[in-house]
């Protein structure tokens, strides 16, 4: 709140709902939208809390090892990313699927279940034309798809549990 009342071009914050209860989270967040559109301010929010950020902010940067690993609007990498969830009368291979732009891919029985990137058009298209017994096109969470893109750079969340 402070900060704020400098009125600064650019605000960079860290954790900045951390420890806050829901009613002064939700205040918070509605006094730094409304500040940004009243002072055409940039905010910069590192947050671990990535729901959080998917309801506030539209461009989206991911950290990993003190670099940047990518950096987008939030409405592009969520369109641009989907998990399909399809059954065969037989299980499927991971080339079975080589139209598509497979990131991970699970098989459990005839049922796979993937994370493709591309457009939602042409993964639908890629779909119906091997013909599943069933298929499903589900939009990503910022959470999920941070989870997969570190999976991709090899770190193995289940050796973490594990």
């Amino acid at each position: 709140i402070l900060a704020l009342s400098c009125r600064p071009k650019i605000l960079l914050l860290d954790e900045a709902f951390d420890g806050l209860d829901p009613v002064i989270r939700s205040a918070v967040r509605r006094l730094l939208v409304n500040y940004v559109a009243e002072h055409e301010a940039t905010v910069i929010i590192s947050s671990h809390n990535l729901r959080e950020l998917e309801d506030l902010c539209d461009h989206i940067g991911l950290l990993h090892q003190g670099g940047v690993i990518f950096e987008r609007e939030l409405d592009h990498l969520q369109s641009n990313i989907h998990k399909v969830q399809c059954a065969f009368t037989a299980p499927k291979q991971r080339q079975d699927f080589a139209d598509l732009d497979i990131v991970t891919m699970e098989q459990q029985g005839n049922l796979s279940i993937l994370v493709v990137r591309g457009d939602s058009q042409r993964t639908e298209a890629c779909m119906k034309a091997m013909q599943p017994l069933y298929y499903e096109l589900l939009p990503l969470t910022l959470e999920e798809i941070f989870i997969t893109e570190m999976e991709v750079l090899g770190y193995d969340i289940q050796q973490l549990i594990y």
